[in-house]
């Protein structure tokens, strides 16, 4: 495989994906000639600041605007940031900043961060001398399920709500919907509210709710989530912003806490496995991802890893809301499962919801169609190459995998897959890929969930 110039070698290919060039590999054939040190920093809410040391070439344009342009994309939806910074390379800084321009390429970005941080996004070039300090702000939340507390966890094909009594869970209930495709916020509301009520009523009293959600929340506030996207932008905000503090207030005057649900994930991890250090994936309606440190804190960062780049081939999948291609997205979801369903012949209804769509695919691997195994392994495939890239930015040592897509035989198959290229293809790596058993991949974000307040 070739990009750019740059010759990538893979021994492993998705067998449903034969174009597929992971970023890890293109990342490390890149840099055997990259000499010329440059930092990208990205600067985010409260003065806090990323900083990612690396080289480019300083000679072959095309390839030192493509990595750097898929760096500076991945740190923006791992760390979240109004502001980057190029030190060490002015040209290179002047095409990012045309790219993530209002009219750039990655003007769907610059209005995000805009939105997000509330102050205009923008690209300055510095000198190296001008480095940035990094500056992280990690926290702790949670970790106790004493007294009786509700865990809700929002996705996007169904939703999961537990209830919870000093650690036992006494009632939990996993409800399919179809949120992104209603643009009435009443129709959210009155689902959230009804399994909030539906727990509270199996426990004498609640003393604390805990949610889990897709999306990106500031003082339990709904900033920026895909399961409200038909929600008129007046509706959006003057009813979903605060809607999950609305409908904690139906149960009562109780504390209340909302999560970003791939921390969530990362935090089931964490007291599963005993350990800190874990990178959560969870492959759903999207990709969701959160992280907890080495010493059992979340960092705070936006952990979208939905939006990260995995693939870097020039036909890489494309995703509908961002216009850009090779995100993870298309790749650890059910749409990677739809989309590779097409590449191996599998006819679908297109009148069913991704969900319905996913289900059928899970029924036929049950039966041992061998078209719904290539599915898995080759979501596995590319599973194996991007953890690997992932490991660049977060230093994880265990890595825990639920969701959806995850559920039954497939999450075996994918799980499975993944080790098997990364032994063969990434020796060096030193982290361990975790399953959880069946009822924790499909309840244990909502339990969880009850565990953060």
């Amino acid at each position: 495989m070739e990009r750019c110039g740059i010759k990538v070698n893979i021994k492993n290919v998705p067998e449903l994906d034969k174009q597929f060039i992971p970023m890890s590999l293109f990342t490390k054939a890149f840099l055997q000639n990259a000499k010329k040190p440059i930092s990208i920093c990205v600067q985010r809410n409260d003065q806090l600041c990323s900083v990612y040391d690396t080289y480019i070439t300083g000679e072959n344009k095309e390839a030192d605007f493509l990595y750097v342009e898929r760096t500076v994309k991945n740190l923006l939806w791992l760390k979240g940031g109004y502001r980057v910074i190029i030190c060490g390379d002015e040209e290179i800084a002047a095409r990012i900043k045309e790219a993530y321009s209002k009219k750039g390429i990655r003007s769907f970005d610059n209005e995000f961060f805009t939105s997000l941080y509330e102050q205009e996004f923008e690209v300055v070039s510095k000198p190296l001398s001008e480095k940035p300090s990094q500056n992280e702000a990690p926290m702790s939340v949670g970790g106790s399920l004493s007294g009786c507390r509700i865990g809700f966890d929002a996705g996007g094909s169904d939703y999961k709500v537990s209830a919870v009594i000093d650690g036992e869970v006494v009632y939990g209930e996993e409800i399919v919907w179809n949120p992104k495709v209603m643009s009435d916020p009443d129709y959210h509301y009155d689902k959230i509210v009804g399994a909030l009520k539906a727990a509270a009523s199996k426990m004498p009293r609640v003393d604390s709710i805990g949610i889990s959600s897709a999306g990106i929340y500031v003082n339990n506030r709904t900033m920026v989530a895909s399961l409200f996207l038909k929600v008129p932008k007046d509706d959006f905000e003057a009813k979903v912003k605060d809607i999950y503090i609305r409908a904690a207030k139906e149960i009562g005057d109780v504390p209340l806490v909302v999560v970003n649900d791939g921390d969530v994930v990362a935090l089931a991890g964490a007291a599963a496995l005993s350990d800190n250090g874990v990178l959560g994936i969870a492959m759903g309606t999207s990709q969701a991802g959160g992280f907890v440190d080495e010493n059992g804190r979340i960092t705070g960062w936006l952990n979208e890893l939905a939006f990260a780049p995995v693939d870097a081939s020039e036909h890489a999948a494309q995703d509908e809301w961002s216009g850009d291609i090779g995100c993870g997205v298309k790749y650890f979801s059910q749409d990677a499962v739809i989309k590779l369903a097409k590449n191996v012949g599998i006819e679908l209804d297109e009148n069913l919801t991704p969900g319905e769509k996913l289900k059928i695919v899970q029924g036929m691997l049950e039966k041992n169609a061998p078209e719904a195994r290539k599915i898995f392994t080759s979501i596995g495939c590319y599973l194996g190459h991007a953890l690997p890239y992932y490991h660049e930015f977060y230093k994880f040592k265990h890595v825990l995998l639920l969701g959806r897509v995850m559920s039954g035989e497939g999450g075996n198959i994918i799980a499975e897959a993944a080790k098997r290229v990364i032994e063969d293809e990434y020796p060096e790596s030193k982290f361990n890929i975790h399953v959880p058993d069946e009822k924790s991949r499909r309840l244990g974000q909502s339990v969880t969930a009850a565990s953060i307040v």
